[in-house]
């Protein structure tokens, strides 16, 4: 019997694919169909974790290890995911860290480069690597996680608002250039979420050890789950949003900042 699923053939590459976000993206993508390479930088227990879920799914999985800043092992790795799986068609660059919530004059120069190479350079890297594959591909998409980061610009978060903005200078640059060979570009953008770096945040920025207490504070009387990210990538990398890219989709439920 064919497989009807809508994703059915086509090949992922979720970075920080094993935790939080990047995790329910990757489980979400094999859910609609794709064999998923799940990419970490240091858990490597829960990317291959997360890749046997995958497999349980009735897809194919591979955990494949690269910081995303680093070009050599972008590459490698890019390589080990086409010749296992094949060539990648689905590219969601999740990939993230936290910066330390310093004033401009306190920011170590050494976090501001770490945490944009890392938010924006390696994705541009990643694209200029999985691009030319994409353009043989009946189809190609690459969803940029951001944040809302983006629309508040907060005090005392200048790395990381800096790395998401010029993520999202990326994502509609590049889906002005990409269009004609058939790939969607696209962005998605949370707020809080619950996730590890979640409850750091909320620990850090409002003393909250237990997310459930900000609930009731929250649309829809919860916080975001890591399934609400990834159902918005899953519409978007489908059928469904054939017409659409060069768009922000912000999940925050209608106003979380």
């Amino acid at each position: 019997m064919q497989d009807s699923t809508p994703l059915s053939g086509r090949i992922a590459l979720v970075t920080g694919g094993g935790r939080g976000i990047g995790r329910a993206i990757s489980l979400g993508l094999a859910e609609d169909g794709a064999d998923v390479a799940v990419n970490y930088h240091r858990d490597e227990a829960a990317a291959k974790e997360t890749a046997e879920a995958v497999r349980r799914l009735g897809r194919r999985a591979i955990a494949v290890r690269a910081s995303v800043d680093q070009p050599d092992e972008n590459e490698a790795m890019v390589e080990q995911v086409t010749r296992e799986l094949g060539p990648i068609g689905i590219l969601v660059n999740n990939g993230g860290i936290a910066s330390r919530g310093h004033s401009v004059v306190k920011t170590d120069p050494a976090e501001l480069e770490r945490v944009v190479r890392i938010h924006a350079l390696g994705p541009h890297n990643l694209c200029q690597l999985v691009v030319p594959g994409m353009r043989g591909l009946e189809r190609g998409d690459i969803v940029m996680i951001s944040s809302v980061a983006t629309l508040h610009h907060a005090a005392g978060g200048a790395p990381y608002n800096m790395g998401k903005a010029a993520l999202e200078s990326l994502a509609l640059t590049l889906s002005k250039e990409v269009k004609k060979h058939g790939i969607r570009v696209n962005i998605v953008a949370p707020g809080l979420v619950e996730t590890e770096m979640g409850r750091r945040l909320a620990k850090a920025t409002a003393g909250v050890d237990d997310l459930r207490a900000l609930d009731a504070a929250m649309p829809f009387g919860r916080v975001c789950q890591p399934e609400d990210v990834a159902g918005a990538v899953r519409f978007l990398v489908s059928p469904a949003a054939g017409y659409v890219t060069g768009e922000k989709l912000n999940v925050h439920g209608g106003g979380q900042s």
